[in-house]
């Protein structure tokens, strides 16, 4: 049987916490869990993709956003959104290591792949 695979797009960020951590907390338990996990950054959320934001991001009760993004990347990827990007000027260059720039026909093929969930936040 093939991996299970889920693609998750969070497009918020500081501007709606619960759904911003809501997306990181499900994409880190899958990673935990065996399952092969995209994460794409988009909208407000694209501003996690550079160094340091993460620790600025705070809500309540909720895991540190720093060690989420650690747990995708363990075993995971995540994908910052080409026009996201472009938009706030972010570039290659200025994203955490590990961090990919890449656009809709992307994250179109992942999601359409056999064996995927796709969630958006």
């Amino acid at each position: 049987m093939p991996k299970q695979k889920l693609v998750i797009k969070v497009t918020a960020g500081a501007d709606a916490p619960e759904r911003c951590s809501q997306a990181f907390t499900v994409a880190a338990v899958a990673v935990a869990s065996g399952v092969e996990v995209s994460l794409w950054l988009t909208g407000e959320s694209s501003w996690f993709a550079l160094p340091g934001r993460a620790a600025e991001f705070e809500l309540p009760h909720a895991a540190p956003l720093p060690d989420l993004i650690e747990s995708v990347q363990a075993g995971g990827r995540i994908t910052l959104c080409t026009q996201c990007a472009t938009r706030r000027e972010i570039t290659e260059q200025d994203v955490l290591e590990g961090v990919r720039i890449a656009g809709a026909q992307v994250f179109v093929q992942e999601v359409m792949a056999d064996g995927v969930q796709a969630l958006v936040y």
